[in-house]
């Protein structure tokens, strides 16, 4: 199954994009249609974040998350097989003088999980030495091209987020920055709970634990989609100051904080789809559990 859809998303990668966007749209609201637990995360997340939100415009608000999820994954057939020049015209960069202005540290570019993270580190590391970490997938054929997409341009070398940080730590002592995707729910291990739109959230202390051992400067960077088949935008912001700190969770809450404010510049492009409050302390109950 893994093997067709890719096979679909490779054929799909063709059109323009135009016509691409408009499909991928379609897919995800037939997602919407054909995902029931999956629509309840989103649901479920939407009424932890969102509860001045009624009923009817959660429900709007997950649709239009489907679909620029939809959009997404099929637009992902440009990155994993499409030109250098293609990937460059589908997501324009802005801020990097953000990343030139770090005065020779290591960088680490803290890029929180939208539906356009894939689209902003692969075409950076189109143009720049990147780094970064993923998860090992279920599925070998996707497993591979995960690899295959991310590693195309020859720039990038990818560590197992199941082996641990040390590798990371060695790559960014010897200059080479790093892609980082710290903000979504793995445990209690190496974690501690910190508000997400005002729920504790099991939150990984991972960002500060590098940054202060490989002495790396924290460099913001959000990939916003774009309406109307305008493509990606990724975006860099001004390096953090007085980061890390001298207490984790004032570090984990700081990351927080900020990755709230961009989730409220564009709510349906943040990935509700994972269940961000999964790990709850301890005596909460499960809020993912079928009410």
């Amino acid at each position: 199954m893994a093997r067709l859809g890719l096979g679909l998303i490779w054929l799909l990668h063709f059109l323009r994009l135009a016509v691409l966007s408009r499909v991928g749209a379609a897919f995800g609201l037939l997602l919407y249609v054909l995902a029931p637990a999956r629509r309840r995360v989103v649901m479920t997340n939407l009424r932890l974040c969102f509860p001045e939100l009624g009923e009817t415009e959660r429900s709007a608000l997950t649709r239009r998350h489907f679909q620029a999820f939809g959009r997404s994954a099929l637009e992902h057939g440009i990155l994993w097989w499409g030109s250098r020049s293609r990937v460059q015209a589908l997501v324009r960069v802005e801020g990097i003088e953000h990343w030139r202005n770090t005065g020779g540290r290591p960088v680490i570019l803290l890029a929180p999980h939208f539906v356009g993270l894939d689209m902003g580190g692969i075409r950076l590391a189109s143009e720049f030495r990147l780094n970064s970490v993923y998860s090992r997938q279920k599925s070998a054929a996707f497993d591979a091209i995960l690899i295959h997409g991310r590693t195309r341009f020859g720039q990038t070398t990818l560590f197992a987020r199941q082996d641990g940080i040390r590798p990371m730590i060695r790559s960014l002592k010897s200059g080479e920055p790093f892609y980082y995707l710290p903000d979504m729910d793995l445990g209690r291990r190496d974690s501690v709970f910190a508000p997400f739109f005002g729920v504790p959230a099991a939150t990984i202390t991972g960002l500060a634990r590098i940054a202060r051992l490989a002495g790396a400067v924290i460099v913001p960077c959000v990939t916003r989609q774009l309406p109307d088949s305008a493509g990606y935008v990724v975006t860099l912001y001004p390096a953090w100051t007085d980061f890390p700190g001298t207490d984790v969770e004032a570090d984990a809450l700081r990351m927080n904080a900020f990755i709230e404010e961009r989730v409220r510049e564009m709510p349906e492009q943040y990935y509700w789809l994972h269940r961000r409050f999964k790990t709850r302390p301890e005596g909460e109950p499960d809020l993912y559990a079928a009410r």
